[in-house]
């Protein structure tokens, strides 16, 4: 969506009605990922992308028949060989997009919410199960399956109906039920979280059970970063965890023989650099998402990297070594300057007691300790708790 924003401002400055058309859905191989939009204007004009050039004809079409119905229409390419070649689509996957006739009515407070650099997510009704309504009004005398009452558009939403969702679980705007808004910003800020965009399904009525709606959130938030110090044995696995949570992830140690792409394919970035010398470059941009972890265990490399990484927003901190090292490690950092309030920032020994004995057991036990820390809740088995399993976070969640 974001790519195509001011070609929408412009053509709404022209008052041209516009058909929004986003992948929703990505099966297999595809040319774009969920979130991709293309803009028809009423008058032929196409602004953005959905498959790099393989379906956009057909997708043209389809949006000019959802402008002249006016209603919002949800298209798959690809399904069957057949398909795939005869609309373009010769990568042997299946894309899902929804054609919408209209911007949300929530669309200049999304605009708003990016120009802010709020993270943010629309959330867009793009299926609704037509037999759980044709079921419903089954029996009624003289009733048309086609017609739906008002009773029964309050109970199922509306095809295209939009919200946009905050971080911190605010909902702007409404599906029109106040269940399924609230479980949508409760899902929302989840999405929020991960930065990925995806389809939820829901029952009629909005629980968190069922499959007659369908949701696709579109996430609009950069992905939180992970910054490692240390290119040791235990980083590689900590990078293959991180990743499947959605980190952007770097590895960064001043050692060049260890800090190599070889050992971390999975890395966004390697860097060699002394950690201070790395965040005094990078500090600046990290935040209450992002996670820095220093493995090294090793004074030259931990000391300066903490104090580096204190002097940041990041919203975790953790060390790597035992509690002796850590000991002996804090009457380091006091010596260099860092306060007691500071210390209390840093989470050492580093992950949560989950008997951890491989690198990868190890991994799972620091972002699980991450999670924690920005949910703010305190790590117990579920099975031994009460209450609701998904609690509200301190404004970034996971789910």
């Amino acid at each position: 969506m974001l790519e195509v924003l001011g070609d929408i401002a412009r053509f709404r400055e022209e008052g041209i009605r516009l058909c929004i058309a986003r992948v929703v859905q990505v099966e297999g191989s595809g040319p774009r990922d969920p979130g991709a939009t293309m803009v028809v204007s009423e008058d032929g004009r196409v602004a953005g992308s959905v498959s790099g050039g393989c379906v956009e004809g057909a997708v043209v079409a389809e949006a000019l028949e959802v402008l002249s119905s006016r209603e919002p229409k949800l298209v798959r390419y690809g399904y069957s060989d057949d398909e795939a070649f005869a609309v373009g689509l010769t990568c042997g996957g299946i894309i899902t997009i929804f054609c919408a006739p209209e911007l949300p009515a929530v669309f200049d407070a999304f605009t708003a919410s990016v120009a802010d650099g709020e993270p943010c997510a629309l959330a867009t009704v793009i299926a609704i199960d037509p037999t759980e309504v044709t079921q419903r009004l089954e029996g009624r005398a003289g009733a048309n399956p086609c017609i739906v009452d008002p009773r029964d558009l309050r109970e199922l939403t509306t095809l295209g109906a939009t919200v946009l969702l905050k971080a911190d679980g605010a909902v702007v705007g409404s599906l029109g039920d106040l269940v399924l808004d609230e479980l949508v910003g409760r899902d929302g800020m989840g999405v929020i979280s991960s930065g990925q965009s995806v389809i939820r399904h829901y029952g009629k009525k909005g629980e968190a059970v069922g499959s007659e709606l369908s949701v696709f959130y579109e996430s609009f938030t950069p992905a939180p970063k992970m910054v490692i110090f240390g290119a040791v044995d235990f980083t590689a696995a900590l990078v293959k965890v991180a990743k499947v949570l959605g980190y952007e992830v770097t590895v960064c140690d001043a050692r060049a023989p260890f800090a190599t792409k070889a050992r971390f394919p999975q890395a966004d970035q390697i860097i060699v650099d002394w950690p201070h010398r790395y965040l005094e470059s990078v500090g600046a941009a990290l935040g209450e998402r992002d996670a820095i972890c220093v493995l090294t265990h090793d004074a030259k490399f931990d000391v300066p990297a903490l104090v580096g990484a204190l002097a940041t927003k990041a919203g975790y901190i953790g060390a790597m070594g035992s509690r002796r090292t850590h000991r002996e490690r804090v009457d380091r950092l006091s010596e260099a300057g860092v306060t007691e309030e500071q210390l209390g920032r840093i989470m050492s020994p580093i992950g949560l007691d989950l008997g951890s004995r491989t690198p990868e057991e190890t991994a799972i036990s620091i972002c699980a300790e991450i999670i924690a820390n920005q949910t703010g809740h305190d790590p117990v088995s579920l099975s031994d708790g009460d209450g609701p399993i998904h609690g509200r976070s301190k404004g970034l969640v996971s789910n």
